[in-house]
């Protein structure tokens, strides 16, 4: 029975193993036996990169975006900012503009 305690493999060892498991004369059985990993990983992983491409393997709680996400991100950042700026400029601009009575 499991403790709780799973492995974590990176991203680089993933595509590590993938690659040994593609190489003639092995097989995915045989190379997760050899690096110690459960049965059927490499299978999975393999998916995952099919799948996903480049963008498979982004870590523990990173989400995969392609450039164009990330640069809606940042954008969609910078706009929220600028838009608190400008409300705070036309507080700003209201409570100097009002006359002293």
């Amino acid at each position: 029975m499991s403790n709780g305690n799973r492995r974590r493999y990176d991203a680089e060892f993933k595509r590590n193993a993938i690659a040994l498991a593609d190489e003639p004369g092995r097989s995915s059985h045989s190379v997760e036996q050899s690096l110690g990993i459960g049965q059927g990983l490499i299978g999975r992983w393999r998916k995952q990169m099919e799948k996903d491409g480049e963008l498979a393997f982004p870590g523990n709680g990173v989400e995969a975006l392609t450039p164009d996400q990330k640069r809606i991100r940042e954008l969609e950042k910078k706009l929220a900012d600028v838009e608190m700026d400008r409300a705070i400029l036309k507080k700003a601009l209201a409570i100097f503009s009002k006359t002293p009575e």
